[in-house]
């Protein structure tokens, strides 16, 4: 990925202040660049990544086919994965399955509103890594995430560079876009939670309901009042 390492400490220090917030056993980082990033911080007991590539993953495995037990992870990052699946939705719906009620979701993923478009629009840039892929809006995601039961507690925005060349952060041109426009950065992380609420019944409640307030009920009531007078 072209300025690949900048980009990978930049989203190390974003990450960073997240990772003390996380407990439990599990943590799974999905897809090779999720593999590479740092995780020490955290206090989750066990990290493993998951990748299609044997030499770079604990767990060879495709993204949207988890070889893993539903409610088993505590915290799932993925990093730049979406943009490369030919079903992102379904990759979500599965990070939904083995993810426990309560875990954090950890979601990085390239702006189109940002000046990333460029390469999509450069037909030298079309079919080189990331701009060969699908960018998605990060509404777009949090409305994926919406629906599958996730609550996102944060939306951070952070690069704004095509990356045709070499980061620098004092740029003025960068520094500009920044200030003016925080929401066109290159890049976001999206930190979610996984929500489930207990479904009560309340049909019995509200058939007593019903009938509490049904005319014949009314009726019954108030011959009982006169009997009673």
């Amino acid at each position: 990925m072209p300025q690949g390492e900048q980009i990978q400490q930049v989203v190390n220090q974003q990450l960073a202040p997240w990772w003390p917030k996380v407990f439990g056993y599990n943590l799974a980082k999905i897809g090779e660049l999720s593999a590479s990033l740092d995780t020490q911080l955290s206090s989750v007991k066990y990290h493993f990544s998951i990748t299609q590539t044997p030499s770079n993953a604990s767990i060879e495995a495709l993204p949207a086919d988890l070889p893993l037990q539903s409610n088993c992870i505590d915290a799932v990052l993925m990093c730049l994965q979406l943009e490369f699946e030919q079903d992102p939705y379904r990759v979500l719906r599965e990070i939904d399955r083995v993810i426990i009620s309560g875990g954090y979701l950890f979601l990085v993923g390239i702006n189109p509103i940002s000046p990333m478009i460029f390469g999509k629009v450069l037909p030298k840039y079309q079919q080189q890594i990331p701009w060969n892929g699908q960018f998605f809006m990060p509404s777009r995601v949090q409305d994926w995430l919406g629906v599958l039961g996730f609550k996102v507690i944060a939306d951070q925005r952070f690069v704004y560079h095509h990356l045709f060349s070499q980061v620098n952060d004092n740029n003025i041109w960068q520094y500009s876009l920044k200030s003016w426009l925080p929401s066109a950065a290159s890049f976001y992380l999206i930190v979610a939670r996984k929500l489930d609420c207990p479904l009560t019944p309340i049909k019995k409640e509200r058939r007593a309901y019903r009938q509490s307030w049904s005319p014949s009920a009314n009726a019954g009531r108030e011959s009982n009042m006169k009997k009673s007078k």
